[in-house]
């Protein structure tokens, strides 16, 4: 089999010529963190990613994928394959909305979010990347761009680990400014208002007041009240926004404490379906959407999802997978920065592709490959992987 790499994956037909998805397979693949790094209110210790490998008859194949986990990643797979692949096997795979459509519709019983929209987001992606690398065209632009050369990202990190303390946070945020970035994220909400605004000040001091600082609570808190409480302990320090601050579900308090705060209320990275995310926009309990491609609902979702919130005019700032949102940033003319992350000890995704994106001066340069840019390495996969492909 070929390793994923653009030029392995470009056999094409002749122009004019139908083509048919000839085959839809899925990978579980688990990845151990170096060291257990801590959020809010979890742990993690690895992550699990499925990998999608769509195949049409004129020998060109397209790569998708979702993050599935710590635990309980064969879920999304076996969605792929007992749910969706029927359903794209023998379509022509330039169908995007019209596949998408009849997933969606297919899984329906099973799940409108979680596991199930995650494999029919790994499976739209993998049609999209297909088809841009048919075309010979870098997805970005085969989506039709924006943006020419490369688009703005944020560095992301700031977690929690055992003996980190406030001056060694401040040292990291420290590097990532002197690496060109103009915006950093850090994780809050594990050692309450005082502990964290002491890791806040410390950032704070060291990137100056000019660089945009995110706060990340993982959804940390339970009740408007203990949000108010943390909040006006990190005003002071002028965050960019707070994200993610309760449950995903708890959307009345999303919209309570952006109504009390003068800091934005970021959130959407597990909302799945334009319909949810057209009611955090409704609502007033997003000023930022930070849709993830490979959670709402693949390309084509993302797509409609950034245009409606461009209605609102409301910025998306897509979570996760920089390799995948570059190309969508590049696409929409209403995100604002995509997350990047400096190495590879927390999105360890990294770890099983065979090329990385470029970065300038705290900018993401866009890929000049076909499709997605960069294809699976082959031994890394079958290192990690725990199931084959099927």
């Amino acid at each position: 089999m070929a390793d994923g790499t653009p030029e392995d994956t470009r056999a094409g037909a002749a122009a004019g010529e139908k083509v048919r998805v000839a085959a839809v397979e899925a990978r579980t693949v688990r990845v151990p963190l170096d060291r257990p790094t801590m959020f809010a209110t979890r742990r993690v210790d690895a992550r699990c990613y499925v990998l999608v490998r769509v195949r049409t008859d004129d020998g060109v194949e397209g790569y998708g994928f979702c993050y599935a986990g710590s635990g309980g990643g064969e879920l999304p797979a076996l969605a792929v394959r007992s749910l969706l692949a029927p359903v794209v096997t023998g379509q022509d795979p330039h169908r995007s909305a019209g596949l998408w459509a009849e997933m969606y519709q297919e899984a329906l019983l099973h799940g409108r979010t979680g596991s199930v929209m995650r494999a029919l987001s790994a499976v739209d992606i993998a049609l999209w990347d297909r088809n841009a690398r048919a075309a010979g065209l870098p997805l970005w632009r085969y989506l039709g761009s924006v943006a020419e050369e490369s688009v703005p990202a944020y560095a992301s990190g700031g977690y929690y680990l055992d003996g980190k303390t406030p001056a060694m946070l401040a040292e990291e945020t420290r590097g990532y400014v002197a690496a060109g970035f103009t915006a950093v994220k850090i994780k809050i909400g594990r050692l309450g208002p005082a502990g964290d605004a002491e890791r806040l000040a410390a950032v704070r001091e060291a990137v100056g007041p000019d660089v945009f600082v995110m706060l990340d609570a993982n959804n940390a808190w339970t009740s408007l009240p203990e949000a108010l409480r943390a909040m006006r302990a990190f005003e002071p320090y002028d965050p960019y926004w707070i994200e993610e601050p309760f449950s995903p579900d708890d959307i009345d308090n999303h919209a309570r404490l952006a109504e009390r705060t003068p800091v934005p209320v970021a959130t959407g990275e597990i909302e799945a379906g334009r319909w949810r995310h057209l009611d955090l926009l409704r609502r007033g309990a997003a000023a930022i959407l930070q849709t993830d491609a490979a959670v709402a609902g693949g390309i084509t979702e993302f797509r409609r999802i950034a245009g409606t919130a461009a209605s609102f005019g409301v910025d998306v700032c897509p979570h996760w997978f920089h390799d995948l949102h570059v190309h969508l940033a590049a696409a929409a003319e209403n995100v604002r920065f995509v997350e990047y992350f400096p190495d590879d000890q927390v999105l360890n995704f990294r770890r099983l592709l065979d090329r990385q994106i470029e970065v300038r001066d705290g900018r993401l340069m866009l890929p000049a490959g076909p499709g997605l840019g960069f294809g699976f390495s082959a031994d890394a996969v079958d290192n990690y992987a725990t199931e084959p492909w099927a």
